[in-house]
């Protein structure tokens, strides 16, 4: 573990080369009682097709390891691109209790930044969930920065040359720290110290029904250096209507490192998905949690055809020569999250 920020480190994007996708396999029936079985059943499924693109790494209790190869195995090849670590979980969100990877500037080497996770400020268990980037650290042999902020990986995003996307709703929320909110000076300086990022660009908010309080990873992602994919409300009654459309025209004013303006590729939002005698009474589907692989991209689908096709359609030109898997994701949105929101990548 080391002390003080890393030096000449920054945060790669997400569309550069993988070594490794994390996975949280769904372990506490208490967590999830009702979609308890579907979840691993869909765990299963995305891992299988994961195993066709790199490594899968999964945490998981040791005494699940067996059901876990023969959910994923339809064939021995699968097998071999599986690691299995006797690490228990919470929850299924890696993405945010996963560790978040840095990389050296000059030697490459790949390091890990272990923030605080406290379950977005408190809503859920988290005890073992903030233990992952330490045994993470360990496993690999990696070389570990620890921070006490608090920050979950789907809170932020970035394209690799400097530039961060997040969310004030969530990063400034006095719940992830204890009741007393963080200055954005304060947050944008330990940003910049642990993950070598050089502009911060603040929304005020995420969408409706967010578990997270608005995570990033539902609204604006990258997919070039210069280019983004934004969710978009067409309905003016939703409300997600105003802070879509605030991100978007705030997304004009975005510069590069260069100083060029950012594409923009908007993708309208599924209709709303609502769920009855649940905690969530609208779940937070959305397009943009999609995940991204060597050679190809998990997309999100909810069950509405048009608008489905559409988002694959405009996510597949967007990453051209990768293949387009969709993934039926009511059962994770149920939990409060789809695609990015369980899994971590690993740089290369």
């Amino acid at each position: 573990m080391s002390k003080g920020y890393p030096q000449n480190y920054h945060l790669p994007a997400e569309f550069e080369t993988q070594e490794a996708i994390w996975l949280s396999w769904p372990s506490n029936k208490e967590s999830c009682p009702k979609t308890y079985l579907k979840l691993q059943d869909k765990f299963g499924e995305i891992a299988a097709n994961l195993t066709r693109y790199q490594r899968v790494r999964i945490n998981a209790p040791e005494m699940m390891h067996m059901s876990i190869r023969l959910s994923i195995a339809d064939n021995e090849g699968a097998l071999n691109m599986v690691d299995l670590y006797n690490h228990n979980t919470n929850d299924v969100w890696c993405r945010d209790h996963g560790p978040i990877f840095i990389k050296h500037n000059e030697t490459g080497e790949v390091a890990i930044t272990d923030w605080n996770f406290n379950a977005w400020g408190g809503k859920f268990p988290y005890d073992l969930d903030n233990t992952i980037p330490e045994k993470a650290a360990e496993v690999l042999k990696m070389q570990r920065f620890t921070s006490d902020f608090t920050l979950e990986g789907g809170a932020i995003e970035t394209n690799g040359k400097g530039l961060l996307l997040t969310t004030e709703a969530v990063l400034l929320n006095p719940n992830r720290n204890g009741g007393k909110a963080r200055t954005k000076a304060e947050m944008e300086k330990e940003l910049k110290g642990m993950l070598g990022v050089n502009d911060i660009v603040w929304f005020k908010a995420g969408i409706e029904g967010d578990d997270t309080d608005g995570h990033v990873d539902d609204i604006v992602r990258f997919v070039r250096e210069d280019a983004v994919i934004c969710m978009v409300e067409t309905k003016e009654n939703d409300p997600n209507f105003k802070v879509l459309k605030q991100i978007r025209e705030q997304l004009d004013d975005v510069r590069t490192a260069d100083g060029g303006k950012l594409e923009i590729i908007e993708i309208e939002m599924p209709n709303a998905i609502e769920a009855k005698d649940w905690r969530l009474s609208r779940l937070p589907a959305s397009y943009a949690n999609f995940m991204l692989l060597n050679n190809a991209v998990m997309v999100p689908i909810f069950g509405q055809k048009k608008k489905d096709a559409i988002a694959e359609d405009k996510i597949a030109e967007c990453f051209p020569g990768r293949e387009i898997i969709s993934v039926t994701a009511k059962d994770l949105v149920m939990e409060g999250g789809a695609l990015h929101c369980i899994a971590m990548h690993q740089p290369k």
